[in-house]
């Protein structure tokens, strides 16, 4: 059974802690942490680990054909092993039904959320639609799961408010620039255009010039909605933007690595560095939630100075 259990990822299970920046913004907002709370964090992860790996299972079983031609992929248990398709499916839909159930018991609105995290997987992997092999639309449909999953922290602390608008689309595009990196990574690594074109199609249209340049965009357009955010729920946040710009470098900074850790997001936790940036954010942010800088709140005032 390995060889089954394998393909649903479950070391990559860590990927659904981005959930916990929704259930932070959520009580930062709301001002609690509602009833039952820690039931419904736990249940909403695990439900979000079922549909993520449902997701897993499909992509490995249809990308088997194209995973061949990628020096690390190529050792997945669908490409080097003798998989049944009758088996894989049967847990892809047990998968599926563990996470819609397991959601319904938090809140209706997890489930809908879940049901989206789970049609995105749909629309990225299977013909004929399969988003992943359309340029920039690969990108864009694969990082709004990060969205997704800000939604679903949000809604298991609160059903009675919608989250502000700026810090999903920024937390969108932090994904965006996440997957785009790791796309810049691994093209990086296979360093032949018609052998990376034949395990990714979207990288018939794009090399390392566009790569970088996207990831730029989606840098600074997750940059600027964010801080939007953050300055309209309070203006010493405005201080978190430069470490934030800071670790969008140094992510970047290490995507040049060889087997950079970009390509698996799962093992960023094994750079030293990148860790620092995060504490030192974390750290920054609750000094900020508790401190007062009267003079951010002058100059930042739409009234003008006096000299």
């Amino acid at each position: 059974m390995k060889k089954y259990i394998r393909i649903m990822r479950i070391d990559h299970w860590v990927k659904q802690l981005f959930i916990l920046p929704g259930v932070a913004f959520a009580v930062l907002l709301t001002g609690g942490f509602g009833e039952n709370f820690y039931y419904r964090l736990i249940v909403g992860f695990f439900a979000t680990c079922c549909i993520a790996s449902a997701n897993y299972v499909i992509n490995e079983w249809l990308d088997a054909e194209f995973d061949k031609y990628h020096p690390v992929k190529k050792h997945r248990s669908v490409v080097e092993n003798d998989v049944k398709g009758s088996v894989v499916y049967t847990i892809y839909g047990l998968l599926t039904i563990a996470g819609f159930a397991l959601s319904l018991l938090v809140s209706r609105n997890v489930f809908y959320v879940e049901m989206w995290l789970w049609v995105m997987g749909i629309l990225y992997n299977v013909k004929p639609i399969r988003t992943k092999d359309i340029p920039v639309v690969d990108v864009l449909s694969e990082s709004i799961n990060n969205a997704i999953r800000l939604l679903i922290g949000w809604f298991i602390v609160t059903d009675l408010f919608l989250p502000p608008v700026s810090i999903v689309i920024g937390y969108w595009f932090g994904g965006a620039f996440l997957m785009d990196v790791k796309r810049f990574s691994e093209y990086r690594m296979i360093h032949d255009k018609s052998t990376a074109s034949l395990y990714r199609k979207s990288f018939k249209f794009y090399d390392e010039r566009l790569l970088l340049c996207a990831a730029c965009f989606y840098a600074m357009i997750s940059s600027f909605f964010t801080g939007v955010f953050l300055v309209k729920y309070r203006v010493e946040f405005i201080l978190l933007l430069p470490v934030m710009v800071g670790l969008f470098c140094y992510y970047l900074y290490i995507s040049f690595k060889e087997d950079s850790a970009a390509q698996a997001p799962e093992k960023l936790y094994k750079e030293k560095g990148l860790m620092i940036f995060v504490v030192v954010f974390c750290i920054l942010f609750f000094l900020l939630l508790q401190v007062d800088i009267p003079i951010l709140h002058n100059l930042l005032s739409e009234e003008l100075l006096t000299l």
